[in-house]
């Protein structure tokens, strides 16, 4: 993979992908920061959720949600990018202890590349440094219902934004709408802050730490045309799920049949004008050997 830095630009191009219009016309407002006042930071420590600590269990808002999580994590193991520590998560307890109290929050979708204990010990739930990193990127898919995914509240409750930027400190926060197809990644700046992350010419988010950028997508995938979120490599190449890597080997497989058969028949083709000259050749012999015993038969000797 690429390492360069990628050229970033201000999200006004004219030059964006006709699909991702809608992310530069937002109409969803960043957080507006509070003001500053003389407030005790909260104590935030990393323990492992306790073993009697009830987990929410709120359904999906619709069956979107865990098709489009689904969708970046298959293009993440078809491309080979998910290692043997990787934790790839969707609707999954992400814990932080805050002053004392126990928080979770479950994004869409979230990305952490390396964990420090075997998979069995965070089957309910994933608490950074103590089991591993903090996720590089998480993600919160908007529907109709207030999931909290731009507010600043530190308590009753905490707003996701909130936990993600003041607690786990996550480096990358995207929130996308998948009616419209807007897409909004944030990152978090020196301070500490989330700012909103410029897009690429290519209409795109790079994701350093992944080497990969991020974008929606429209097209059909399960029998759905809308709006989807993809990955890109380095060289700009779109990642495919399964389903297209298929449909990509069985063209090149029918392109592959096809150009044998088309071998096969110039072979033929050679075979038969060989056979033709072969023929050819014998009816010039015998035409040559009934010349010459013409010629011997009226006591002529051929040339």
């Amino acid at each position: 993979m690429l390492t360069e830095d990628k050229p970033k630009v201000r999200d006004t191009s004219s030059t964006l992908e006709p699909i991702l219009e809608s992310t530069l016309e937002s109409s969803v407002q960043v957080p507006t920061p509070r003001p500053r006042t003389k407030t005790l930071l909260p104590v935030i420590t990393w323990e492992k959720l306790p073993a009697d600590f009830i987990l929410p269990d709120d359904p999906v808002d619709n069956i979107l949600q865990p098709t489009i999580a689904a969708g970046l994590t298959e293009i993440l193991n078809e491309a080979g990018l998910v290692g043997e520590n990787t934790l790839i998560c969707t609707d999954y307890g992400m814990i932080a202890t805050v002053d004392g109290k126990t928080i979770a929050k479950a994004p869409d979708w979230a990305y952490v590349a390396n964990i420090t204990v075997p998979f069995q010990e965070v089957d309910r739930s994933y608490t950074p440094h103590l089991e591993g990193e903090v996720p590089t990127i998480v993600l919160e898919f908007l529907s109709t219902t207030d999931g909290t995914e731009y507010s600043m509240k530190p308590d009753n409750p905490m707003g996701k934004w909130y936990f993600y930027e003041q607690v786990l400190k996550v480096p990358y926060y995207g929130i996308f709408e998948p009616l419209s197809g807007d897409f909004q990644v944030y990152q978090l700046n020196e301070f500490g802050r989330y700012d909103r992350l410029l897009i690429e010419e290519s209409g795109r988010y790079w994701i350093e730490p992944m080497q990969l950028s991020i974008a929606a997508w429209k097209g059909v995938r399960h029998q759905r045309m809308g709006y989807w979120l993809r990955f890109w490599d380095a060289e700009g190449n779109l990642l495919p799920w399964a389903s297209e890597k298929r449909a990509q080997k069985e063209a090149e497989a029918e392109q592959e049949r096809q150009r044998a058969d088309q071998e096969s028949q110039r072979a033929d083709q050679e075979s038969e004008r060989a056979e033709q000259e072969r023929q050819r050749a014998d009816r010039e012999s015998q035409r040559a050997d009934r010349l010459a015993q013409r010629l011997k038969d009226l006591g002529l000797e051929a040339d």
